[in-house]
C-alpha cells in the first residue's frame, strides 16, 4: 500500500471480526507446499507459544499445521521429548501470539493444550510427514536442546519422536493497530465484547 492509498474498509461488527479471524487462521494453514515458491506464507503460519515452566514462562516459535474451526482447535507438531511437550503435560494451558503487519492484527489465544504421542491422529500425520525432509526434525537421537560437542547434529535414527499438540482455543484477544484508532475485542465462551486497547 502506498502512503496516498485509501485505507481498507474496517470491519465494525463483532461477528464479522470473529469470522474474519477464523478465515485468516484457515488461510495460515492452507496451501503449504502447493503455493508458488514466490508466494510468502501467511504471517500467522508461525506464532509464539508460551507455556509455564516451573515458576517461570517459556516461549518459542511454532508452526500451525492444521485447524478444526468447528472444535476451535489448532494442531502443532513437536518432538515428544521437547521441553514444551514436557511443560504442557505438567501445565496444559498456554498462550499463542500471532501478528500480521498486513492486517494490523495481533491475536492472543488462550489455549488448552494436549499432547498426543500415539494413536491414529499421530500415525496418519507421521505417515505423510516421514516422506518429506521435515521428518528429520523428529529422528534425532538427542532431544531438542541437548548439548552438542560440535555444531553438527548426530546421525538420524530410524525411530521417530513425532507428536501432535492440540491447542483448543478458549479465548481470543483481538487487537487491531490502525492509524484511524486502535481497537480491541474478546471472543470466548461468553458474549463477544469490545474492550479498551
Amino acid at each position: 500500500m502506498q502512503p496516498d492509498d485509501p485505507a481498507p474498509p474496517r470491519l465494525d461488527e463483532l461477528g464479522e471480526i470473529e469470522a474474519a479471524v477464523w478465515r485468516e487462521l484457515e488461510c495460515a494453514v492452507q496451501g503449504r507446499g502447493r503455493a508458488p515458491p514466490q508466494t510468502p506464507p501467511h504471517p500467522w503460519r508461525v506464532g509464539v507459544l508460551a507455556t509455564r515452566d516451573g515458576d517461570g514462562v517459556d516461549a518459542r516459535s511454532v508452526v500451525l499445521r492444521e485447524i478444526d474451526r468447528a472444535s476451535r482447535t489448532l494442531l502443532i507438531y513437536t518432538d515428544a521429548r521437547s521441553p514444551k511437550a514436557q511443560q504442557l503435560v505438567q501445565h496444559p494451558q498456554g498462550t499463542l501470539v500471532l501478528w500480521s503487519a498486513a492486517l494490523g492484527w495481533q491475536l492472543r489465544l488462550q489455549v488448552a493444550l494436549t499432547l498426543e504421542t500415539s494413536g491414529l491422529a499421530v500415525l496418519s500425520r507421521w505417515a505423510r510427514l516421514k516422506l518429506t525432509p521435515a521428518a528429520h526434525d523428529y529422528l534425532s537421537p538427542l532431544p531438542p536442546g541437548a548439548a552438542l560437542d560440535t555444531p553438527h547434529a548426530p546421525p538420524r535414527e530410524s525411530r521417530d519422536h513425532f507428536a501432535v499438540i492440540a491447542a483448543s482455543v478458549q479465548d481470543i484477544d483481538w487487537l487491531e493497530l490502525d492509524a484511524r484508532g486502535h481497537r480491541r475485542a474478546r471472543f470466548g465462551s461468553g458474549p463477544s465484547r469490545w474492550v479498551a486497547p
